[in-house]
C-alpha cells in the first residue's frame, strides 16, 4: 500500500491551499461577522476546478478523482468552513446525484454548469419533521398530466437562497414511506416555489442556510430522476459522496483547530517558560495531531476505495463519523490551549468552536452513523 499522494493530488492541494491563503483566510472572519455570502469566491473556485475533480470530462469535468476532492474539501475547511459547505452542493450530493441516476439529457443540462459554479445546487432532504428520517418526508409531487404539483417545505438546506438548480425529495405516493419517495431537479424560478434565510446562525454564518417552500410548486415529468419510487435508493447512493465530502471538511477544520493550538502553544509564555513545554497542555496537543493523522488516513481511504469504484458505503460513513468527532475534540483542545482568548475574535479558535458542532450533524448525526457502522459489523443491514 502506497501512502504517497500522486503528484496532481499535490498540485491541487498547492493550488487551493495558496487560493484560501489569498482569497479566504484574509476575510473569513468579516464573512462570518457580516453573514456574508462570498459568491464571487465561490464562482472562481469554480473557474479553477475546484468542483470538478470526480466528474468525466465530456460535464466539464477534470477526472482527477474523489482523493482529488477530498484534498480540496479539507483545505477549504482548513480556511473557512463557512465556504467550504458549498463544495458538497457543487461537487458532490447535488450533481453526483444527477451523475449517477440522471439520464443523458439531465446530465448535460445541469452538470457542467454546476461543477462550473456558473450555478448554485442544492441538495433538499431535511424536513420540520424528517431529518435522519427520510422515509418520513411529508413533502408530497403528486402527478398532474405531465408535470407533479409539490407541495411541503424544507429546513436548514445549504443556497436556499442563492440555488439555481438542485435535488429535492418528496412522496409521489404519500401512502408509503421509503417505497413512496422520489427525486427531482428543481429550479428557483419555478412557479410556487419560495425561499427564506436562516439568519443570526451559531456558525457557518457565511453559507447560504435556510428554508424552501412549495405551494403548488409546478415541476415538470422530465426533472423526475429515474423513476417514481427510486428516491430513498437514489438518495442513499449519493449520501456516500456526500459522507466522504464532510469527513474532509472535518479534517480540515480537525487540522486548522492542531495548527492554532501549536501556533499559540509556542507564542505564550507563562511562569518564565512556553506553554507547550508544560506536559498537561503537551497531552492535549498529542491526542489533537493523533486523531487528526487518523482521520486523514480513513478519509483518503474512503477516498481511494471511490477512486477505485469498489463499495466505499461503509468506510466513507466510518470516515465521517470518526473525523467529525475527531474534529470536535480538536477544536476543544485548541480551546483548552487558548483559555480565555478563546473568546477573542483575534483567535481563529473562536470562529472554529462557533462551527465545528455541525459536522457531527449534517449529512446524518454521528449516533446515526454508530448505528449503521454496527449493524454492518453485525450483518444487520440486509
Amino acid at each position: 500500500m502506497d501512502f504517497e499522494l500522486e503528484p496532481e493530488h499535490i498540485q491541487i492541494r498547492d493550488t487551493v491551499k495558496k487560493f484560501c491563503e489569498k482569497e479566504v483566510i484574509p476575510f473569513a472572519e468579516e464573512w462570518e461577522k457580516e453573514e456574508i455570502f462570498p459568491l464571487e469566491t465561490i464562482r472562481n473556485m469554480g473557474k479553477l476546478g475546484f468542483f470538478a475533480s470526480p466528474f468525466p470530462e465530456e460535464y466539464g469535468g477534470t477526472e482527477l478523482g474523489f482523493l482529488a476532492n477530498s484534498i480540496v474539501a479539507e483545505e477549504l475547511g482548513r480556511a473557512s468552513l463557512g465556504l467550504a459547505c458549498c463544495l458538497n452542493m457543487q461537487s458532490g450530493t447535488c450533481p453526483m446525484t444527477i451523475l449517477l441516476n440522471g439520464n443523458e439529457t439531465q446530465k448535460e443540462k445541469y452538470i457542467p454548469g454546476i461543477i462550473s459554479g456558473e450555478l448554485l445546487g442544492c441538495f433538499a432532504v431535511t424536513e420540520p419533521n424528517a431529518a435522519t428520517d427520510m422515509a418520513g418526508i411529508e413533502t408530497k409531487a403528486i402527478r398532474d398530466g405531465d408535470s407533479y404539483i409539490m407541495n411541503g417545505s424544507k429546513l436548514w438546506i445549504t443556497h436556499a437562497t442563492v440555488f439555481d438548480a438542485g435535488i429535492c425529495f418528496a412522496k409521489t405516493d404519500p401512502s408509503q414511506r421509503h417505497k413512496g419517495l422520489s427525486a427531482f431537479i428543481i429550479e428557483k424560478d419555478m412557479p410556487g416555489l419560495s425561499a427564506r434565510a436562516e439568519k443570526d446562525k451559531l456558525g457557518v454564518r457565511s453559507s447560504d442556510t435556510g428554508e424552501i417552500v412549495f405551494e403548488d410548486c409546478k415541476v415538470p415529468e422530465e426533472n423526475l430522476i429515474g423513476e417514481e419510487g427510486q428516491g430513498f435508493a437514489i438518495a442513499e447512493s449519493s449520501l456516500t459522496y456526500g459522507r466522504a465530502n464532510i469527513a474532509a471538511r472535518s479534517l480540515g477544520i480537525g487540522q486548522a483547530a492542531v495548527d492554532a493550538a501549536i501556533r499559540y502553544a509556542n507564542e505564550r509564555e507563562q511562569f518564565g517558560k512556553k506553554i507547550g513545554s508544560f506536559q498537561m497542555n503537551k497531552q492535549i496537543i498529542a491526542d489533537m495531531v493523533a486523531n487528526t493523522e487518523a482521520s486523514r488516513l480513513l478519509v483518503y481511504r474512503a477516498s481511494w476505495l471511490q477512486d477505485k469504484g469498489l463499495p466505499s458505503a461503509n468506510e466513507s460513513t466510518i470516515a465521517k463519523f470518526f473525523a467529525s468527532e475527531a474534529a470536535v475534540q480538536a477544536v476543544i483542545g485548541a480551546a483548552k490551549i487558548h483559555g480565555a482568548y478563546t473568546y477573542s475574535s483575534e483567535y481563529v479558535v473562536a470562529r472554529l468552536y462557533r462551527d465545528v458542532m455541525l459536522m457531527t450533524a449534517g449529512e446524518g448525526t454521528s449516533n446515526i452513523q454508530r448505528i449503521i457502522i454496527a449493524n454492518n459489523a453485525l450483518d444487520l443491514n440486509k
